[in-house]
């Protein structure tokens, strides 16, 4: 009977967390990665420093649709999806879609030898103060995945290390 007790109280918490974070505008997480914190809202454009010089904007900045792949070389899942992120892009160029890396909280040195190392071809912008990471898009870890349109809504985030078969599925979904 305890155990029973204990179960219908876990369900009845977990629930509540559940209503009071919708009622506050908090987002919740499903199983497959995806958030609707940000979905259908429009971002604010940005400009970094690019990683291996230059500058880098948000492509919608520019009216392109984006791809956003947030990540830092001290990440442990992000030495995984990285590399594969990097092949399939190099393999299936998304034109007009611009994929665009942040290198969110690292240091500089770092992230180019974690870039060079993955045979990332794409631009990446570099956020060592979070100014975008934490700032624009809110995340408090690093991989994210951000699907934006080319009038800077956002029409998917990806939390955790993104699958291929996925980021495939949020390009389309831009086309």
């Amino acid at each position: 009977m305890m155990f029973v007790s204990i179960g219908i109280g876990t369900v009845l918490a977990v629930v509540l967390i559940v209503i009071v974070s919708i009622l506050t505008g908090g987002s919740v997480q499903n199983d497959g990665g995806l958030t609707t914190n940000l979905v259908g809202h429009k971002v604010q454009t940005f400009s970094l420093a690019g990683l291996n010089g230059g500058k880098e904007r948000a492509p919608w900045a520019t009216g392109h649709p984006g791809v956003l792949i947030f990540f830092a070389s001290y990440c442990g899942p992000c030495h995984k999806e990285m590399p594969e992120v990097a092949a399939y892009i190099r393999k299936h160029s998304p034109s007009p879609i611009v994929v665009l890396g942040v290198d969110a909280s690292d240091k500089l040195s770092s992230g180019q030898a974690f870039i060079k190392h993955s045979k990332v071809t794409f631009p990446v912008a570099f956020d060592p103060n979070d100014v975008v990471t934490s700032g624009i898009f809110q995340f408090e870890s690093v991989p994210e995945t951000v699907f934006v349109s080319k009038d800077g809504v956002v029409e998917q985030v990806y939390f955790g290390a993104i699958p291929v078969s996925q980021l495939k599925s949020g390009i389309s979904s831009l086309q």
